[in-house]
């Protein structure tokens, strides 16, 4: 009889062991406690859970609860309006089986920022490679209102609904913000004091990626053909079309944002014209595909660097200014864009400029002045605009400068040549009240051309009113033009 017993309990509890049992609601990582919500507007909240399966939503600051259901496959979500309070707020979750209780979140101002090792180095710098100012950056962290996000390193070779693997949102202080992003530190750190309101950063980046890992397959198909079903994920990871986007990227869609940070470039600059179609083609995919209109979108210039120890390189890819002049190109092929000019604070041997804080400048500049609203912050470096050939040299004439240009010391990088397509060093001064520069050269005494910094390691010497610096460029297109060498 013991035994008949004994027989039918595991028996019985056999057959409960393959009943399905009801699962949880689960959420994605990036909406948990310590959260910063875009403030005074519409968010997604989202998640998962059985089919069909009813659920509740309420938020602190709201009078009625949402009442909701899962679909066929499980997924749900439901649209809040937050506001401007600065009070803290909390969201419960409920089920039949699950209570998920979301607490310490804020309304504020949310971006994300992305792109390679520039953008990727932390505060703490890398071996052998500081971040000037990190320390007393360190000390001075702790900030209830700056919040942090860290997407770690993965790679996928399909779009994955929830990240891997991440650090979720923290409170800034000295000890987490020694190992986020720089740049993204400085900017909302700044930004947070600025506006007075709370700000959350969140840092998705991959140091030696390329642009076309951060696009989605339906976009990067376009350009080329994209099939990794046979490709290893974990070699140059990347470096694999599509493989960031799905891993790194589209997990936090549809989290409201207010705009984007990039720091890229480098490891595209062998292929500039190739550039100019991929990077407005990545914002125009992330802005289509998060749904919120066209977001800011700001970016910084590669910095001035000895690439292969080689400076003499002057009309093929292997000198940057091509790159350069591709991502200045961007700036008209995007809308709702900026950038960040870094010609004046790169370093000849070290691809990782230690002045984050200057690189994270120019982008509050850029915020500051075309999303939130601050007309007398100046966010524009000057741009070459137009030339006119007069008394044997070349006036050229810049956007973004009217209050002047300016220089620490003498004008040096200017280079001119004539229809012979050889460029010779050029003496250069203000003009016209200092809003254009003339260029000229004994050797060329009928000038048609000009370049400006046109080398992969240089130091920028021509500046707006503001100390913004102009970036390296060429009033010419020539596929065949040289260099004078004595």
């Amino acid at each position: 009889m013991k035994i008949v017993s004994l027989f039918s309990f595991v028996l019985i509890f056999s057959l409960l062991s393959v009943i399905p049992v009801e699962a949880k609601v689960s959420l994605p990582a990036i909406v948990s406690s310590n959260m910063v919500l875009q403030r005074n507007t519409t968010v997604t909240l989202w998640g998962w859970a059985d089919k069909n399966e009813r659920i509740t939503v309420k938020a602190s600051w709201l009078n009625d609860a949402f009442n909701i259901e899962a679909d066929k496959d499980g997924n749900w979500q439901v649209e809040v309006k937050t506001t401007n309070s600065k009070e803290q707020q909390s969201i419960q979750i409920t089920s039949n089986d699950s209570v998920i209780l979301l607490k310490n979140i804020l309304f504020g101002e949310v971006w994300i920022c992305s792109g390679q090792s520039n953008m990727q180095q932390p505060l703490n710098g890398y071996r052998g490679e500081p971040t000037f100012g990190a320390l007393e950056a360190i000390a001075n962290s702790k900030n209830n209102n700056l919040r942090l996000f860290s997407v770690d390193r993965v790679g996928s070779k399909t779009p994955k609904k929830e990240l891997e693997k991440f650090k979720a949102w923290e409170v800034a202080g000295p000890e987490n913000v020694r190992d986020f992003s720089a740049v993204a530190y400085f900017f909302g750190q700044q930004l947070q004091e600025i506006l007075e309101v709370p700000v959350g950063m969140i840092h998705t980046s991959w140091g030696g990626s390329r642009v076309e890992a951060w696009i989605s397959k339906d976009i990067m198909s376009k350009f080329q053909e994209v099939d990794l079903a046979n490709l290893d994920i974990n070699k140059r990871t990347n470096h694999i079309p599509t493989a960031l986007y799905n891993a790194m990227i589209h997990p936090l869609i549809p989290y409201s944002i207010k705009g984007v940070l990039w720091y890229q470039g480098e490891s595209n600059r062998l292929e500039p014209q190739k550039y100019t179609e991929l990077l407005p083609a990545m914002v125009k995919d992330w802005r289509t595909r998060w749904n919120i209109g066209d977001f800011p979108f700001y970016y910084v210039q590669i910095a001035p660097y000895m690439y292969d120890n080689d400076n003499e390189v002057f009309n093929a890819y292997k000198n940057s200014s091509f790159i350069r002049e591709a991502q200045l190109t961007c700036l008209d092929l995007i809308p709702n864009s900026g950038i960040a000019i870094t010609m004046d604070i790169g370093d000849d041997y070290c691809i990782h400029p230690p002045k984050k804080k200057e690189v994270a400048d120019r982008l509050l500049f850029n915020a500051l002045s075309q999303t939130y609203g601050f007309e007398t912050i100046d966010g524009t470096s000057p741009v070459y605009e137009s030339m006119d050939v007069k008394e044997g040299g070349i006036e050229l004439k810049f956007k973004g400068a009217d209050t002047g240009l300016f220089a620490y010391g003498e004008l040096e990088g200017f280079e001119i040549a004539g229809n012979n397509k050889i460029f010779y060093p050029a003496e250069a001064k203000f003009v016209d009240g200092a809003r254009a520069v003339m260029v000229s050269s004994e050797k060329v005494p009928n000038p048609v051309a000009v370049r400006y910094a046109w080398r992969n390691w240089i130091e920028g010497t021509l500046f707006d009113t503001n100390l913004l610096p102009a970036s390296s460029f060429r009033t010419d297109r020539w596929d065949e033009a040289v260099r004078h060498s004595e």
